[in-house]
């Protein structure tokens, strides 16, 4: 059977999720995944990578739970394995708060993680200026270990890597047969969706070996997520802003608001600051479509899997899992009808 020639292009989280998943379910296809910037450079490297998120407007929720829940279980089997330190994947506790009484006090995601429930008023008397709390068992992906050990799965199933700059899709239409496109932020340039734009995330890592619980504030605004070796502090989410260097206005004020969740980070020590631009967009766009290069007029399946804002690493398996299920279908339709898929 002749071996087909496929790229992912990206290499944060949802680039290498899906070039793995792909690898190693196709096998008799050839995998490539090209980026400009790899880790520790890549946006996912600096993610918070806690697993909760937000609900998207315009999916539909049993599909959004899907994500959710294979990107937990994919991650959960990680923590409980001999793997989990290699790949920085850990189970975390801690409570998410609220100044107001949230509209859906159940999120849909509750069932998936453990242990949720309500705080207690006697949790509650922690944070005097919030009204309500959930409290509950998840998951943290540190994206600076978990890229470099999805990056050698990927090479053990086969993958190849290579460092370019792609400018336009059509630059890979004549060389690959099925393009998969996990490019985040790049894509409003790569494919001209004007949708994706960039929401700036400033943090930092303290040492704060004492803190070993997580505190989130309901808005999104203000965390609080012990990891392996520090504890991260964050945050802000400035949308179109694109200023990726360190602002020390921003910093101060994290520092304050998360001190007055947690007054004893103000013995901690600064290790890092770290500022990404998310792939903000209102729904993740997780779709398959033909492109007809440019000359030659040659049809070349697509697959995009991209615009996650700030829930990358939370939906990045479930995601992948979507977008493999895409490149079957544009398999079948390609000129290996015979391929056992």
């Amino acid at each position: 059977m002749k071996r087909v020639k496929m790229v992912v292009v990206g290499a944060g989280v949802i680039g290498f999720s899906t070039a793995v998943c792909i690898a190693e379910s196709l096998p008799f296809c050839e995998v490539t995944l090209v980026a400009d910037q790899f880790s520790p450079d890549t946006t996912s490297d600096g993610a918070a990578g806690i697993m909760f998120v937000a609900q998207f407007p315009d999916i539909p929720l049993e599909r959004q739970k899907l994500w959710f829940k294979d990107s937990f279980d994919h991650l959960l089997a990680i923590a409980q394995s001999d793997q989990a330190a290699d790949a920085g994947v850990l189970l975390t506790s801690g409570c998410q708060i609220f100044r107001e009484v949230p509209a859906q006090k159940v999120p849909f995601w509750s069932e998936l993680v453990l242990g949720f429930r309500f705080l207690t008023e006697r949790e509650l008397k922690r944070f005097p200026e919030h009204c309500f709390g959930q409290a509950f068992t998840t998951i943290k992906c540190e994206c600076s270990s978990y890229l470099p050990w999805l990056e050698k799965r990927f090479r053990k199933a086969g993958g190849k890597v290579q460092q370019r700059t792609v400018n336009h899709l059509q630059e890979l239409g004549g060389t690959y047969e099925l393009i998969v496109n996990c490019s985040g932020l790049g894509a409003r340039t790569l494919v001209g969706d004007e949708q994706v734009h960039p929401v700036r995330g400033q943090v930092l890592k303290v040492q704060a070996p004492w803190i070993h619980h997580f505190i989130r504030d309901g808005d999104g605004q203000t965390y609080i997520y012990p990891g392996v070796h520090s504890v991260m502090v964050g945050g802000t989410r400035q949308e179109g802003d694109r200023r990726r260097w360190a602002d020390p206005a921003d910093s101060a004020d994290i520092l304050r608001r998360c001190g007055l969740l947690e007054p004893s980070l103000a013995k901690g020590k600064v290790l890092a600051e770290w500022v990404g631009l998310r792939p903000g967009r209102r729904n993740p766009r997780v779709e398959r479509e033909v492109l007809v290069t440019e000359g030659n007029g040659r049809r070349v399946h697509v697959v995009h899997n991209y615009g996650h804002g700030g829930g990358g690493v939370t939906l990045s398996w479930g995601t992948a899992l979507d977008a493999l299920g895409l490149v079957k279908q544009c398999l079948r339709e390609m000129v290996h009808p015979q391929a056992r898929l």
